[in-house]
């Protein structure tokens, strides 16, 4: 009932914002002969050729997506894009942690975020822990994406290692429809549809669906999304206007880390503790504009609405638990809180955010050189409402958790957080002459977060140690400045320096106070203030053709963090708080080559990255060999977990035929250190998660003036085991899956890839722009 209630008023909050805002929209990224012309700021507007930009900025168009059949865009950027690798904490493919130069987008509350992403001008972090949730953006409906390195501020808050900027696909440039059906491994069933075309008034329109079903690969992980998007938009001479729309109804099981011992005395798709549930739904309503104002004057900008729930069904081992006293059938046990083995953790949260963009854009000669000067302005405003609540349980002989109907009234969250940002910025690129182009940026934001404690169906009181009641405020000014060398037209040199900032969240806001610790994602506790973190970005770069058919790219550069930070654990059961821990620093470089040889194209890239921590502080970590008593203690240079320094990546595509395309994806990861030994001191098993490769195979079909194609993909082709991701942890089962009877063990935790898997499907394309 509750859920129908959601989506009636999530249909009428649609209706009644179609019916009373206006429709603007802007430009997506422009091209002419062989010039690329990109977007220097989120929303679109006049843009610069790419070999102006002082930053290696990858793009990609949804076609080479759609054509290696990838699953999101995550999955994509890990096969093919410089600097990106994947931790698959949860093994759902739809929640994986991104991390591009070291730095993380991901959908797991409390982990350090250090990317922003974009959908059509609007920042889709989401307020509460500036996650991202892959599984809300509609795949079959995006039309390019740009990955731009650095700490740009003029992508705004959260941009301290990079920015995801997408473009949906609307009716004027995608005219026609196609349908889509794949099955294969794991019983995935995928069918997409789409249509898009002009009307004889003008008015453009665009529309897309997909529905993806599987079990998975693990025990008791079946995953649903239910994505649908749409468009309408209207152009003129002078005028541009776009207004889109997207829901998405979803149901993912990610079983996360799973113990080393299992995965030696048992299968391979075993999992810890069941069940790991997440429920995500989302209405995104978003109009876009452009207008001419004169012939080198443009004005652009956005507004936005966005409606987003998430509810969590998480089954583990309760931490409290009092081995001696252990009862598999607690409900009537004395003391429940020690004697359950099990806990069913819950979640609720309830996010709604809106805002706008507004630029003006000038192209005007100054002094008689070419000049691009954009000026704007831009207001968010995102509330959440969360809630959470812990359900004592057994634990089954599956390791399932059934719940007893005792909750445990100390990891009750009912928690209101509020976060307004007002932002200023600007950007200018002069050109001197036709080889050099000097660009200044800037970007002032002010962020106000207000959390408002609300367990009593009051709100507490500020100053109140043990509530969650604060109010903070953030600002600051980030500068850029860039130079672009171009002495020909496929030979440039550049090279910048640029700052971004992200100010703490609400959640990191909300358990920051060493005295009282909490749990993350089960409590939160009282918020001493945080200090924004703030990074610091240099980088230089050459990029070029050495022949029509050979491009090649190479970039090095540093960004170090201040006051970055770090959930500190306070305990062995995962009781901790968050807290500035100084510096972080990454260092690294991109170098890639691509080429196309006859029927034969393809891309060759290697990243370095080494991430460290710059400042010294402890961390409460007992299982830790090297431990000094219950502590580690963390110093400056050691090795940030989960980002391998080596990286190597190949994609290869052959013409067979005129209507038949082969590719590949070989991917190579070098090892990586283990969370739990972020002092890197620990030697013994599972410090270190070890290096793999893995390759990836996929065909096309298209038959001659037909709009038919057939397609097939496999994945891991040589069935590797690897991991992606681990971390030191302790154990509560024996390696046969049993609950242990004594103390705990240390245990490694593992997050496996995925094994090898095929997939094969038919396409049809129908009613194009003729």
């Amino acid at each position: 009932m509750q859920d129908q209630v959601f989506r009636l008023r999530t249909i009428a909050m649609l209706v009644a914002s179609i019916c009373a805002v206006p429709q603007i929209a802007s430009a997506e990224v422009v091209e002419s002969e062989r010039v690329e012309v990109i977007s220097t700021t989120p929303l679109a507007g006049i843009g610069l050729p790419i070999e102006q930009v002082p930053a290696n900025v990858q793009t990609v168009k949804g076609e080479e997506m759609r054509n290696q059949q990838s699953l999101t865009i995550a999955d994509f950027m890990s096969q093919n894009m410089n600097g990106v690798n994947v931790n698959e904490t949860q093994n759902n493919p739809f929640q994986p942690n991104v991390n591009f130069r070291g730095f993380t987008a991901s959908p797991l509350l409390g982990t350090p975020q250090g990317l922003s992403v974009f959908q059509d001008g609007v920042r889709i972090n989401e307020p509460f822990g500036d996650v991202v949730s892959w599984d809300l953006i509609p795949m079959n409906a995006i039309s390019n994406m740009s990955l731009i390195p650095g700490s740009n501020p003029l992508f705004g808050l959260n941009t301290l290692g990079g920015a995801i900027s997408m473009q949906t696909k609307r009716g004027a440039t995608h005219q026609g429809g196609a349908v889509e059906l794949s099955a294969g491994s794991w019983d995935r069933y995928n069918a997409q549809a789409e249509f898009g075309g002009v009307a004889a008034n003008g008015v453009d329109y665009y529309f897309s669906g997909n529905y993806f079903d599987e079990q998975g690969w693990r025990d008791a992980s079946p995953s649903e999304v239910r994505q649908m998007f749409g468009q309408i938009g209207w152009q003129s001479e002078t005028t541009d206007l776009n207004l889109t729309m997207s829901l998405a109804d979803n149901d993912l099981i990610g079983n996360g880390l799973v113990q080393k011992e299992f995965l030696r005395e048992q299968d391979w798709d075993v999992i810890n503790t069941k069940p790991d549930q997440t429920e995500n739904k989302l209405a995104f309503l978003n109009f876009n504009g452009s207008h001419w104002l004169s012939d080198h004057t443009m004005f652009s900008g956005n507004m936005y609405y966005r409606n987003a729930r998430t509810r969590s069904l998480n089954g583990d081992v309760n931490d409290d638990v009092d081995d001696a006293n252990f009862d598999p059938t607690c409900v009537d046990s004395g003391n429940p809180e020690e004697d359950c083995g099990g806990a069913l953790n819950r979640s609720n949260s309830r996010r709604v955010g809106y805002g706008f963009t507004a630029q003006l854009n000038f192209d005007q000669d100054l002094m008689g050189h070419k000049n691009l000067f954009i000026a704007g302005l831009g207001y968010d405003h995102g509330r959440t409402d969360f809630r959470q609540s812990s359900e004592l349980g057994d634990i089954t002989a599956s390791r399932g958790v059934s719940g007893t109907g005792i909750f445990n009234d100390e990891a009750d969250v009912k928690l209101r957080g509020v976060s307004k940002t007002w932002s200023l910025f600007a950007t200018d690129t002069y050109s001197f002459n036709d080889v050099y182009h000097l660009t200044l940026s800037g970007r002032y934001n002010h962020t106000k977060v207000d959390n408002k404690d609300k367990l009593d169906g009051i709100t507490h009181p500020v100053g109140d140690e043990e509530s969650l009641t604060a109010e903070h405020s953030f600002n600051r000014i980030n500068p850029a400045i860039g130079l672009a060398i171009t002495p020909t037209k496929d030979l440039s040199f550049y090279a910048s320096y640029n700052e971004g900032s992200r100010a703490p969240t609400s959640i990191e806001l909300g358990c920051a106070n060493p005295d009282v610790p909490c749990k993350l994602p089960n409590a939160m506790a009282g918020d001493p203030p945080l200090d924004m973190v703030v990074s610091k970005t240099f980088e230089g770069g050459i990029r070029g053709k050495l022949s029509p058919a050979l491009g090649y790219s190479a970039s090095l550069y540093r960004t170090q963090n201040t006051d970055d930070i770090q959930f500190i654990a306070s305990s062995s059961t995962g009781a901790g708080y968050f807290d500035n821990v100084g510096k972080t620093r990454r260092v690294g470089g991109d170098f890639g080559l691509d080429g196309e040889f006859g029927k034969f194209r393809w891309f060759a890239g290697y990243s370095y990255v080494k991430a460290t921590y710059e400042s010294e502080f402890d961390l409460v970590n007992e299982v830790n060999n090297s431990a000094v008593g219950d502590e580690i203690h963390v110093g400056k240079g050691d090795n940030i977990p989960g980002i391998p320094r080596h990286q190597f990546k190949f994609r290869g595509e052959w013409e067979a035929l005129p209507q038949w395309t082969i590719g590949t994806n070989i991917v190579a990861f070098s090892d990586q250190y283990a969370h739990g030994n972020e002092n890197n001191d620990d030697h013994g098993e599972g410090a270190k998660v070890g290096g793999y490769t893995i390759v990836n195979l996929d065909t096309r079909y298209r038959f001659a003036d037909t709009g038919w194609q057939v397609f097939a993909k496999v994945n891991n082709v040589f069935d590797k085991e690897y991991y992606t991701g681990g971390m030191l942890g302790e154990t509560f089962f024996e390696a046969d899956g049993t609950f242990m009877d004594g103390d705990d063990d240390r245990s490694v935790l593992v997050s496996p890839g995925a094994p090898r898997a095929a997939w094969v499907g038919v396409r049809y394309e129908f009613g194009g722009k003729k």
